[in-house]
């Protein structure tokens, strides 16, 4: 809370909230995040309904005469929302692009991606006026039958699809993190019974992974490091502790 109210009182663009798709396809858990004036980078499945670029929900039907007057967006059975899978299986194959977003040990990581503006349709007939439109992000790697990831994003219109495929794939840094800090650095071997003691550990398996981050970044070749080979043996090499050749 101290960070967001500091984002707040000095105007610092805040960073997007970003979310598995177990939360991404709660409704009430994005119009929460929209709530507090942050913006999103959520995963949501297959099924989940959007209104498609230059569609919309029915407005409300004319006022009888009689009653009160009707304030509710409309559907029709010839007129309704469609799943962002059956959107995407019929773009055209100009919508899609190929992007490279992060460096593996086997080299470049790349896949295709499409972006389209939509508006989420869950529940909106029940609604006076339609859910903004917002990113909606597809990952379609080469050799895979359809899709095999998407994403809703309420960040700026103008953002790149560069940035956007940049902020759909951050959670994978961050788990890394979390990896490498309990293999490497015993985030979890913590063992005793006090928040205070819980929290130096902690900081100090965070400041330590800072440190080791930085002398990566200073140390590791700049290029992927996918055309190394492996160092020849030398002629009558045999590993410590193993059995001696008969």
């Amino acid at each position: 809370m101290a960070a967001l109210k500091r984002i707040i009182e000095e105007g610092l663009p805040p960073a997007p909230v970003t979310a598995v798709a177990g939360y991404g396809v709660i409704t009430p858990f994005r119009d929460s995040i929209s709530a507090l004036g942050l913006s999103y980078m959520v995963g949501i499945t297959t099924q989940m309904t959007v209104w498609p670029p230059g569609d919309e929900t029915l407005p409300p039907p004319p006022w009888s005469g009689k009653g009160r007057h009707p304030t509710n967006l409309r559907r029709s059975d010839g007129h309704r929302p469609v799943s962002v899978r059956a959107l995407a299986l019929k773009l055209p194959a100009r919508a899609w692009r190929t992007v490279k977003w992060r460096e593996g040990t086997r080299g470049i990581v790349q896949s295709r991606f499409a972006t389209l503006r939509v508006r989420a349709a869950h529940r909106d007939e029940g609604r006076s006026e339609p859910r903004r439109r917002e990113w909606l992000l597809i990952d379609w790697p080469r050799g895979e039958e359809e899709p095999t990831k998407y994403w809703l994003s309420t960040i700026l219109e103008e953002t790149s699809l560069p940035e956007l495929v940049g902020l759909s794939t951050i959670r994978w840094r961050i788990e890394r993190n979390f990896e490498e800090m309990k293999g490497e650095l015993g985030l979890d071997h913590y063992e005793g019974r006090n928040w205070i003691g819980f929290h130096h550990h902690g900081a100090l398996c965070i400041a330590a992974y800072a440190f080791l981050a930085a002398e990566r970044a200073r140390l590791s070749p700049p290029e992927a490091i996918a055309f190394l080979k492996p160092a020849a043996l030398p002629e009558g090499f045999r590993p410590r502790g193993s059995a001696r050749a008969s």
